[in-house]
């Protein structure tokens, strides 16, 4: 999942400094049936077909369920569907029996009908979500998205009211995983066709199936309210009334407003973070993602050239990275896949542990690749490079330090940082304007095939253009003729994995480690080290 980075900040004088020192404890907002929740980017739709990014899915995990959602254990578990399902047809086939006491918010009924249209709406090559491609191995998939069939001939039908049946073109061992993404959320196909173009724009121009229901989002504001779903299927397990959200940037502000008593969960990070260590309050969570820098390989563009691509990736000291700038528990990242996400099966070793390049930082190294690089591409001038980013405090701190290093430890190269408002930075991005940009993929599911999709040639957001035969074969032997035999599939994910250490389409600079400041009295939340965190199940003790 393509996400918005986590705020940092340094605190600009003594008194934030003390601030960002002393110890904290958060009271309650008011009331046991409500919470206080934030966000570190702003909302820009709710509607997945046609947008994607952390703070959709975020709002979207708590206000929508699909046919299963993650349990306390990570592993997926009934939601509209009644049981995970086994697959039939030698892994090709699943059926899945819905809920009849689901209903949307508004009181319609939740048919088959609402996943079918969900995901041809999804699958089409005018959705502008950049996740058609998650739906590659159901049936005609690939065809549609190239715009070759149309969206009806999806595999994925409504055998009756309550039944849906989806059918793979080859079996996909890891499918049921793939179903708690927001990305196979159904629509109500009635509100759709109501609301047109509008849907999701506004919080009021949707319906929802989950435990809560989004309020009081006008499209541009950077608050809003989930309140209660009464049309929700399991009222009994629903504690709370409400959950408020906000969008909050800076990290000293979010510990003030926790140290207030109007945050229950405040992510920190920086020197704020790094002065909390001790907080009784402060709660490390550990995500299967990794912050990196894509880097564009446009023809025509500086780092088209792979050795010049090698030596900035020899630059980047990962150690100073988390330990000084980050500060917040977050470690050093040398493999795009992250570690925690999954063993492979067939070694018992961390797959990302095992594929791990020996070389790792060699500035003496990369002065002499980045000398042959430009030689190679017949660049003979000052090297000007663009480094994109969002206008969070993090990712301003880390665009600083990428730009000390890189200018510092190679010659005749110059970077030139842009921080940007989320919409002008995925504006960019989709247009190809950056030689870099700092961005994140955190697991959609646990296994590394989740990461290798969006470096696939013909993925939508494969926005730097790596387009590398050889990874492109191994991808889909993975996916494809392969995915039923153990030894072959995880040989070719080891294989792609040591192929990008090679060509360097992106730089990994550190793996996901939230640092919470959370209410003591919050309890029942579910921190998903894969997709987004669950509190629909939360409350208050007191």
């Amino acid at each position: 999942m393509k996400k918005q980075l986590v705020t940092a900040a340094v605190c600009l004088s003594a008194l934030l400094l003390a601030a960002c020192g002393s110890k904290s404890s958060s009271k309650s907002v008011g009331s046991t049936k409500s919470i206080s929740l934030m966000q570190n980017a702003e909302l820009l739709s709710l509607d997945t077909s046609n947008h994607a990014d952390l703070t959709q899915w975020n709002v979207l995990e708590n206000s929508m369920e699909g046919l299963y959602r993650a349990n306390r254990h990570n592993n997926p578990s009934p939601a509209m569907a009644t049981s995970v399902v086994k697959p039939t047809d030698h892994g090709k086939t699943y059926t899945f029996h819905l809920r009849k006491n689901a209903k949307w918010s508004n009181g319609d009924a939740l048919v088959a009908q609402d996943f079918v249209g969900a995901w041809r709406r999804s699958v089409s090559p005018t959705a502008r979500s950049g996740y058609n491609y998650i739906f590659s191995g159901i049936k005609n998939a690939d065809a549609i998205t190239a715009g070759k069939k149309s969206p009806k001939m999806l595999g994925v039908k409504a055998v009756n009211k309550h039944t849906l049946q989806v059918q793979l073109d080859h079996p996909m061992p890891y499918f049921n995983k793939m179903m708690v993404l927001p990305a196979f959320f159904p629509q109500n196909q009635k509100a759709v066709q109501k609301f047109g173009k509008a849907y999701g724009t506004k919080s009021q121009d949707m319906d929802y199936n989950g435990a809560f229901q989004v309020t009081g989002w006008n499209g541009t504001n950077d608050n809003w309210t989930l309140k209660r779903n009464h049309y929700y299927y399991d009222p009994s397990a629903i504690k709370l009334q409400q959950i408020k959200m906000s969008v909050v940037k800076d990290p000293n502000t979010a510990h003030n407003l926790f140290t207030q008593g109007k945050l229950d969960d405040a992510t920190i990070s920086g020197v704020t973070a790094k002065g909390l260590q001790k907080n009784k309050d402060l709660v490390h969570v550990r995500k299967a993602g990794t912050y990196y820098v894509r880097l564009n390989l446009r023809n025509g563009r500086p780092l088209n050239n792979q050795k010049m691509r090698q030596a900035l990736s020899l630059v980047v000291d990962r150690q100073k990275l988390t330990k000084d700038v980050l500060s917040d528990g977050s470690k050093p990242a040398y493999t795009y896949t992250s570690k925690d996400l999954t063993k492979d099966p067939t070694t018992g070793k961390d797959f990302a542990t095992e594929t791990t390049p020996k070389l790792k930082y060699n500035v003496a190294k990369a002065k002499q690749l980045w000398q042959q690089g430009m030689k190679e591409a017949h660049l003979s001038g000052t090297v000007k490079l663009q480094l994109n980013g969002d206008d969070q405090t993090v990712t301003k701190n880390v665009a600083q330090l990428l730009q000390s290093e890189i200018q510092q430890s190679l010659p005749k190269v110059k970077v030139a940082i842009n921080s940007l408002p989320a919409k002008g930075f995925q504006d960019r991005e989709a247009a190809g304007k950056f030689d870099m940009e700092q961005t994140l993929w955190l697991a959609d599911f646990a296994d590394p095939i989740s990461f290798m999709g969006i470096l696939e040639s013909t993925n939508p957001q494969d926005y730097g253009k790596y387009k590398d035969a050889q990874f492109d074969k191994l991808f889909k032997q993975a996916g494809g003729a392969n995915a039923n035999n153990p030894k072959k599939y995880w040989a070719d994910l080891r294989a792609a994995q040591e192929r990008l250490n090679q060509t360097m389409p992106v730089l990994p600079l550190y793996q996901m480690v939230e640092s919470h400041l959370v209410n003591p009295h919050l309890k029942g939340v579910l921190h998903h080290p894969v997709g987004e965190d669950d509190y629909t199940r939360a409350y208050l003790t007191k």
